[in-house]
């Protein structure tokens, strides 16, 4: 029976590894994908905007 013990914990661990992993590959794309992208690139549009003018401000 030690050896029921002494496997359980890595069998358990492995089991939820591998659950977590088809959650993230089932969660990539789909519906939410359009989505997903849109708030990143006005995430990146904000960010470049905010960026520019300091960059090409005037030297004095």
């Amino acid at each position: 029976m030690d050896y029921v013990s002494a496997l359980l914990p890595p069998v358990v661990m492995a089991v939820f590894f591998i659950g977590v992993i088809r959650v993230i590959v089932k969660t990539q794309g789909g519906a939410n994908k359009a989505k997903e992208d849109a708030a990143v690139d006005a995430a990146l549009a904000r960010a470049e905007g905010t960026r520019r003018p300091s960059a090409t401000a005037p030297d004095a």
